[in-house]
């Protein structure tokens, strides 16, 4: 391939072997005056407003410029080093995804600490391990709130600061009483900062750092058990920008296809504390010169797309469904027929999935584009080159959908501990279904021994777990000997790879399917494998369906627990003159939900073999959700607790299985 020569061969100023402290100086150097960050007003009542950068109008977006964006860096770092953050200290970061956080991130790196991440919505108990599993020297909270979640734990941690970044207000009297350590905000910070900040003295921190040093602790998001800290260096990070840049960047053999450089805009929403926006979102656009805008809220952000008219994003599969299922009803509630829109996007898939397309199908997709297609890329802003999915597996079938609409999703894969991009689907040659090819440098292989090859007879390539080794994969975990021995394997040339417990097929032409998760791949009684992600997915366009778990481990046949998408769900009742219960989690026990679950359930079997069609089903009346324990901060399912959650169901699903089956 000769793409993949040229992204091998590709030297840019952008590709480096610095810390990532270097990695922000050289590109703040380089497009000082460009736009840097978009911050929205109205939204906090941030403390730097009005010192660091102006307040922006409420409901607007405010560009911030490189060179700003260096200063509040340099001062924060200045800041923090008067706080007595020394080198390899260790300092939380608790707040949502914001300008904020990327200044602190970079502050803190500046001063040579190692940034621990806690997400948002983390209970008290969870900050307590979070920042005490690490020995956190401080913390940055976003406001009073979050401060408190870490006072209600502060007995059984040994900190020296809190910085809030919003002001405090009323509270700050109450606050700093109940505290045992030093309460400030983060424009106290700036200004102590800016006062004490020496060129001279900054450049030295810089220089004391390397590469390998340690940059970051980030947590694994426990779904499988306690949260691990994997440790991240400056030159995982560093090389994974290298490695990712190479494949997106202004490459010369591009020609016009889209890529990541200076002129790329995008809307950053996904949690900061993990590890995919802190690489795609964060680290990979500031070292390109690009521009981060931040949304107010995930639900508003066909609202903020509208605004910043981003040319690229990311996000996880569950953010591409609910985005699909917006721009369904939003289109079948306009002058665009519910007909007209199932039409243009069977025509938008066919079209994409043609190698040569027709002048007929040609034709009809120009029809398409114009009466619908056109409409859902004004609605995401207009300019949107392409998008990236990370995190999960997405629907092959919504994948081609969004291909069609002129929206391409290019599938990636990664882990925590890889920093985390191992394969990603290039702009020349995307290829629905894979993760795409390893990026450069990140050697790949499979361990067959790790499944049975039976049950993939299927497959042209070779089926296994994935086993990775570069210069983007952590050493191991933090304190944590054991966990890190058992997750690295080594080979007859006494080389370590990393085990990533997922199940993929690596094919002929390079590309890497993702099967399923080793832990979450079902052994049924009758000795069958069956993977749930790819039956999970295939109702990601589901109108009447929102979210589905495939079980079956041990028994006989597959199952599911179905939740419905309630107000898709309701809507149809009222079109048809049907009374539905008031209360959502009664809607499992009527019959007319059980029927529409079951019309979906039976289309999808067909899709699938027999062994892997769902046999019986339960409808929920409970939404899968962060808030309530059901998915992670980055929406995946917390298998274990949907298993305990629903365990009644399930059991009554099993009672009577060798009759029922």
């Amino acid at each position: 391939m000769e793409w993949r020569d040229a992204e091998r061969d590709y030297e840019d100023r952008v590709i480096g072997e610095s810390t990532l402290s270097r990695l922000f100086e050289e590109s703040a150097a380089r497009h000082e005056n460009r736009p840097a960050q978009q911050y929205k007003g109205g939204i906090y009542d941030r403390s730097l407003a009005g010192s660091a950068f102006p307040a922006a109008t409420d409901g607007e977006f405010r560009p911030l410029s490189y060179a700003g964006m260096r200063d509040v860096v340099r001062s924060l770092a200045a800041g923090f080093r008067e706080l007595g953050v020394e080198a390899d200290d260790r300092v939380g970061i608790f707040a949502d995804t914001r300008m904020e956080w990327a200044q602190t991130d970079f502050g803190l790196l500046a001063a040579g600490a190692v940034v621990t991440t806690v997400y948002r919505g983390s209970s008290p108990n969870q900050v307590e391990y979070l920042l005490g599993d690490p020995d956190a020297d401080g913390v940055v909270v976003e406001n009073a709130e979050l401060l408190d979640r870490v006072l209600a734990v502060q007995d059984s941690l040994d900190l020296e600061f809190a910085v809030v970044m919003d002001e405090l207000g009323d509270e700050a009297e109450r606050v700093t009483d109940a505290a045992d350590f030093e309460v400030l905000t983060l424009g106290d910070l700036y200004e102590r900062g800016r006062e004490a900040f020496d060129r001279d003295e900054y450049e030295s921190w810089l220089d004391a750092r390397d590469p390998e040093d340690l940059a970051t602790l980030i947590y694994t998001s426990g779904t499988t058990g306690q949260p691990k800290g994997v440790k991240l260096t400056h030159w995982n990070f560093r090389s994974n920008v290298n490695q990712c840049y190479r494949r997106f960047g202004p490459r010369p053999d591009k020609g016009d296809l889209p890529g990541i450089d200076e002129n790329s805009r995008t809307v950053s929403f996904l949690p900061l504390a993990h590890v995919l926006e802190r690489l795609a979102g964060h680290f990979l656009m500031f070292a390109a010169g690009a521009t981060v805008a931040y949304a107010e809220d995930p639900e508003t952000l066909q609202e903020d797309f509208q605004q910043v008219e981003p040319t690229t994003g990311t996000s996880v599969p569950r953010v591409y469904e609910r985005m699909y299922d917006a721009i369904r009803e939003q289109a079948e509630s306009s002058p665009v027929s519910e007909r007209l829109f199932g039409w243009a996007t069977d025509v938008g898939r066919e079209y994409f999935e043609t190698e040569r397309p027709g002048p007929v199908l040609r034709a009809k997709r120009a029809v398409a584009d114009k009466l619908v297609f056109r409409k859902v890329r004004n609605g995401l802003g207009g300019n949107v080159d392409f998008l990236i999915s990370g995190g999960g597996s997405l629907s092959p079938d919504l994948c081609s959908l969004y291909h069609g609409m002129g929206l391409p999703i290019l599938e990636g894969y990664g882990l925590t501990e890889t920093s985390p991009v191992v394969a990603v689907n290039p702009p020349e040659d995307p290829k629905v279904g894979t993760v795409g090819p390893p990026v450069v440098d990140a050697d790949v292989k499979v361990d067959q021994s790790a499944v049975s090859q039976e049950a993939f007879d299927d497959a042209e390539g070779e089926v296994g777990e994935l086993l990775v080794k570069g210069p983007n994969v952590t050493e191991g975990y933090w304190e944590m000997p054991k966990a890190t021995e058992r997750a690295f394997t080594e080979d007859e040339s006494s080389e370590r790879w990393f085990r990533t417990g997922d199940i993929v097929e690596l094919r002929p032409d390079d590309y890497i399917e993702f099967r399923e998760r080793a832990k979450e791949l079902l052994v049924l009684s009758t000795g069958k494998n069956v993977a749930p992600g790819p039956i999970e997915d295939a109702f990601a366009a589901s109108d009447v369906v929102e979210q589905v778990m495939v079980v079956g481990d041990g028994h006989k046949f597959v199952s599911a627990l179905v939740v419905p998408n309630f107000e898709t769900v309701r809507q149809r009742a009222e079109s048809e003159g049907i009374d539905l219960p008031d209360d959502d989690r009664d809607l499992p026990r009527d019959d007319r939900v059980q029927a529409w679950m079951e019309e979906e359930v039976e289309r999808i079997n067909e899709q699938f073999e027999s062994h892997e069609q769902i046999k019986q089903f339960r409808v929920v009346g409970e939404e899968f959700t962060e808030d309530n324990d059901l998915l992670t901060p980055t929406m995946k399912k917390k298998r274990r607790n949907i298993l305990d959650r629903f365990a009644d169901e399930i059991d009554e699903i099993y009672e009577r299985e060798y009759e029922t089956a």
